[in-house]
């Protein structure tokens, strides 16, 4: 998977077992989620750094994320940064123009170059009643930006109205505006019909612009697993 880039990558096993391995130049540095490094070759430096000051990375901290991020340089020759995501999935990649900016659910960043400037973004109720994070994560400034989902990814060019159901949505480009809204309407015949049809919370996306969305849902099987976790004994 190769698209225009500033930074050069390929990802490998995708779309079940994602590898995302960066090329670095010499001097060239990569922002990369803490945890997320595999494995490097020995002249790539590490140091971890409140990406945005104190102020933005305890909000990352509060939106699920971890409170720093780690900068990664090639040091006097090129080298390769292996990334694995937390969750078995797929991985994706978006050029950001300055122009333009990207909203990522709060457990899809996996990296992004050093020009990129994330922070998180507030969606109050939206969130609240999605039952999903408070937080998304914004992506702006120039440069490569790479994330993460459960499963594989399916791009889908959206022009006009989308629905999708809230524990699907992987990225979204800020173009589209979006409203959370119950399966078949905030009633009770609505309520019946999300109850009774196993659907929830669908997100409307209208206007242009891309959104992906990704093949696995992560509630379902915290679900199912559940009943299998041990318990402490009296």
């Amino acid at each position: 998977m190769l698209n225009k880039s500033e930074i050069n990558y390929r990802i490998e096993n995708n779309p079940a077992y994602a590898f995302l391995i960066l090329t670095l130049q010499a001097n060239q540095m990569v922002m990369v989620e803490s945890g997320a490094m595999a494995a490097m070759d020995s002249g790539i430096k590490m140091k971890s750094k409140m990406k945005g000051g104190l102020g933005k990375s305890i909000g990352r901290m509060l939106g699920g994320e971890s409170l720093f991020l780690s900068g990664f340089t090639a040091e006097n020759k090129s080298g390769e940064l292996y990334l694995s995501p937390g969750v078995p999935g797929d991985i994706a990649h978006y050029l950001l123009t300055g122009n333009n900016s990207l909203m990522i659910q709060s457990s899809g960043f996996v990296a992004c170059g050093a020009g990129v400037e994330i922070d998180t973004k507030f969606q109050g109720f939206k969130g609240f009643f999605s039952g999903e994070s408070l937080f998304l994560i914004k992506a702006t400034g120039q440069g490569d930006i790479w994330f993460s989902s459960y499963g594989a990814i399916l791009e889908v060019d959206v022009r006009g109205s989308y629905v999708v159901d809230t524990g699907y949505i992987v990225a979204f480009e800020d173009t589209l505006d979006y409203n959370v809204e119950m399966m078949g309407g905030l009633s009770f015949k609505g309520l019946r019909t999300g109850i009774l049809g196993g659907e929830g919370l669908v997100c409307r996306f209208s206007g242009n612009g891309k959104l992906w969305i990704q093949s696995r849902n992560l509630f379902p099987l915290m679900n199912f697993l559940n009943p299998f976790r041990p318990v402490k004994s009296d």
